[in-house]
């Protein structure tokens, strides 16, 4: 990463091949290491550079250039900024961790926020793996991070990399060798989708938007503003916000949120203020997060308005 020093010739560059595989790794029992042949693969690379704009385009405000996917996270500089962007979550922690146990320190408070809101039921990465730049771990994290904070952004599809699980045990070490999946076949999860969205459930999801659609605009008439579109129109949340005050009757003083949002941060800034609005006037919306609406998730957005109808349109 650009801190100042000077810049690395390959920001890819792995030199996983000669790793010596200490004693410390050995104790856990088993270890994993990408095959040398699938360092070489084509989709690894394109995974890589993708992740690599997608950190550094999301950084750019702050200044922070990242050189290596692999190399520049151990620290939990680069994944705390993250947090912060993505997430609004800003832990008191030191800027620059400067020793191994700082580092360390620094990583378990921010995996343990960010590992909150990815909900991975089985976690490919830990504190250590992070620390130790492992690409492998490194790899699925940044993955799971795309695929919760922007699912938008178009990661290369069904990327997967032979590796070999070493596992020690009294009787010696056993080797095997396995495909890993780090991104899914784009076509399969489409088909999937097509399949389970029958035309009975796509008409009451367009009947439930439509009824949600008249609300809204039916509350706003009075201040000129209609909304055509629930998912974008709402994913900054000032018209949220403003639906609020005109349904509760109270104005949310400008200086409290963006009116014109022109970052991910500001938008997510907006969505958090009306969720912690809806929360203090009673109106619990489960399982949503301020994220799922900046992502224009459309149940999300719906379980939100349909609070508001429940209390004053329903």
């Amino acid at each position: 990463m650009d801190r100042g020093g000077a810049m690395e010739a390959d920001p890819f560059h792995n030199a996983k091949e000669d790793e010596h595989m200490d004693a410390q790794t050995f104790k856990a029992g088993k270890m994993k290491m990408i095959q040398p042949d699938s360092l070489k693969d084509p989709k690894l690379d394109k995974l890589k550079e993708v992740l690599l704009g997608w950190i550094n385009e999301s950084l750019k405000a702050e200044h922070i250039v990242v050189q290596s996917v692999e190399e520049d996270l151990y620290d939990g500089l680069v994944l705390h900024h993250l947090l912060a962007r993505f997430a609004g979550v800003h832990l008191t922690l030191e800027e620059m961790a400067l020793t191994a146990s700082a580092q360390i320190r620094k990583l378990e408070a921010v995996l343990e926020e960010l590992e909150k809101r990815l909900e991975q039921q089985d976690t490919k990465w830990d504190v250590s793996l992070i620390h130790k730049k492992d690409l492998l771990a490194t790899l699925h994290l940044l993955v799971a991070m795309v695929t919760r904070f922007q699912p938008e952004v178009e990661l290369p599809s069904n990327v997967k990399v032979q590796v070999v699980v070493l596992e020690v045990s009294r009787t010696g070490i056993q080797s095997d060798v396995q495909t890993e999946v780090l991104t899914e076949d784009r076509r399969d999860n489409a088909q999937e989708v097509s399949d389970t969205n029958d035309p009975m459930e796509q008409l009451m999801d367009m009947e439930v938007k439509q009824t949600m659609l008249n609300f809204v605009n039916k509350t706003m008439a009075g201040v000129g503003l209609q909304v055509s579109d629930l998912d974008q129109q709402f994913s900054d949340g000032v018209i949220l916000l403003l639906l609020i005050g005109q349904l509760e009757g109270f104005f949310i003083p400008l200086s409290d949120f963006r009116l014109t949002p022109d970052s991910h941060e500001h938008m997510l800034h907006n969505v958090s203020l009306a969720l912690s609005l809806l929360a203090d006037l009673g109106l619990q919306v489960s399982a949503v997060q301020a994220q799922d609406v900046v992502s224009q998730d459309v149940a999300g957005t719906l379980k939100v308005l349909y609070a508001l109808f429940r209390k004053h349109g329903g």
